[in-house]
């Protein structure tokens, strides 16, 4: 299972509707987040977002990407929290992070790692690797989940023709290993073997799932979104607003879909709205289809699932 439940989704301050920036993604048992705005450890409780994560992403340091950090912080010590939590972010994460874990009266009860990264830094995971990518909105990142190979399918029936025994001998077999085994079903008894090539598939590709953070469009972004199965964009202004996101190194919805056009993405999720889009956001929607049709509007609390490419694994 890959999800991505969003958190909060409204650009600079929160509206009735939408709380400030994170993004919380579970994989396989696992949740990490991406930005921690003002209020995300209340949308974590009100949206069904577990407590258990370890690692927090932050694409930039201003206001509304980071402040939630402090409360979600206390929270942990006051429930008993004992594994590290880890923080990354730009140049800068040290000073800032440090300087919000201070705050408040309680020392923190369990070990804070904060992580300055770099833009090309991969951070290999047992089955995935988290990719910086730069973004153009000043010390800023986006991130990319990029999930390793697959081994290919197994062909069950195949194996039984052969005579192989169901158990230990397919595990080895799918996992690239040459197997022998005992053939009992002609007398006398024949030594056989065979190989993962006769019985295996080729690799299969992994997910990908990229997050602009604020950023303008870069040719970087389309690159690192070359046929990603989820992208996430920045769509702060309509397109009647497009030099205000120039100015303020933004992005309109339409800027986004040419993103994920031109990247081939499966499909595109648009998020960071300003505020007079807190209520419809319909006029974004309209702009971003009219380029890219496989384009949605996140809303505070929606879960997006990503499934594989060959659906049914």
């Amino acid at each position: 299972m890959l999800s991505l439940t969003f958190l909060g989704t409204s650009a600079a301050c929160p509206t009735v509707e939408r709380s400030v920036s994170s993004i919380a993604i579970q994989r396989e048992g696992e949740t990490l987040m991406f930005d921690c705005g003002e209020g995300t450890q209340r949308q974590m409780m009100r949206y069904g977002v577990g407590f258990t994560l370890c690692e927090i992403f932050f694409t930039h340091f201003h206001a509304d990407h980071f402040l939630g950090v402090i409360g979600l912080i206390r929270t942990f010590g006051l429930q008993g929290r004992e594994e590290p939590l880890h923080l990354y972010g730009p140049r800068g994460a040290a000073r800032i992070l440090r300087g919000a874990v201070a705050l408040g009266v309680e020392r923190s009860p369990f070990p804070i790692e904060i992580h300055e990264l770099a833009v090309g830094d991969c951070l290999p995971r047992k089955q995935y690797d988290i990719e910086v990518l730069r973004a153009d909105h000043g010390a800023a990142f986006g991130y990319a989940l990029r999930e390793h190979e697959r081994l290919g399918r197994f062909d069950p029936e195949k194996a039984l023709s052969l005579g192989i025994p169901e158990g230990p001998l397919w595990g080895r077999l799918h996992r690239g290993e040459r197997v022998e085994w005992e053939d009992t079903s002609v007398s006398p008894p024949v030594r056989r073997s065979a190989g993962p090539e006769e019985l295996v598939g080729p690799p299969r590709p992994g997910r990908l799932v990229v997050i602009s953070g604020d950023t303008r469009p870069t040719e970087e972004l389309v690159r690192a979104a070359a046929g990603a199965d989820l992208l996430v964009h920045e769509a702060t202004f309509s397109d009647e607003e497009r030099e205000r996101a120039a100015e303020t190194r933004h992005s309109t919805a339409r800027e986004a879909a040419q993103v994920a056009l031109a990247a081939r993405a499966k499909k595109l999720v648009l998020t960071h709205f300003s505020a007079r889009f807190s209520i419809a956001a319909g006029e974004l929607l309209d702009e971003a289809q009219a380029v890219f049709a496989e384009a949605v509007v996140a809303r505070d609390g929606m879960t997006v699932e990503v499934p594989f490419a060959d659906k049914g694994d």
